[in-house]
């Protein structure tokens, strides 16, 4: 039931991640924008105070390590155009398919420890792992970002 309650919330996360970024490639990108989403969800990290949700260091570093593995494929897929002196994600056809299958990976991976490692273990472990994915990915984005701006304030004066 758990396993089934998890990915529904997943699969509505990602559908939902979908349509935020069709939206957000029809406004500027601004580094508020970019860096919010993440400052907001490690309000998630308070799970941690609970004993059910606690995780060795060594569980912490492999989930970190898998989301940082998985964000390249956002990374490689998240690119900025400059329109009207402005700067605009531009969406990418790809970024569906690759939700989905981070998405398909994820619950496999779920099925596969899940039956070692008890569930609040594994959702702070699959907290750690969407954590590190987000971080990464937007630094990544920052970075392009702020190199883009550069060029375009060079451009300007």
């Amino acid at each position: 039931m758990w396993l089934v309650g998890s990915t529904v919330v997943a699969a509505f996360m990602a559908v939902t991640m979908i349509f935020v970024r069709l939206k957000a490639s029809k406004k500027p990108a601004s580094v508020k924008k970019i860096l919010l989403p993440p400052i907001f969800m490690s309000t998630g990290a308070l799970m941690f105070l609970f004993p059910v949700f606690q995780v060795s260091w060594m569980e912490v570093v492999e989930a970190v390590l898998v989301g940082m593995v998985f964000s390249i494929f956002l990374i490689k897929t998240s690119k900025f155009e400059v329109r009207k002196n402005d700067i605009y994600l531009i969406p990418s056809k790809s970024f569906v398919f690759i939700l989905f299958a981070l998405l398909i990976v994820r619950i496999v991976i779920k099925l596969v420890i899940g039956a070692t490692i008890a569930v609040g273990e594994t959702s702070g472990m699959f907290f750690l792992l969407a954590f590190g994915m987000i971080v990464s990915w937007r630094l990544a984005m920052l970075y392009k970002f702020k190199k883009l701006e550069k060029k375009l304030e060079y451009a300007k004066g």
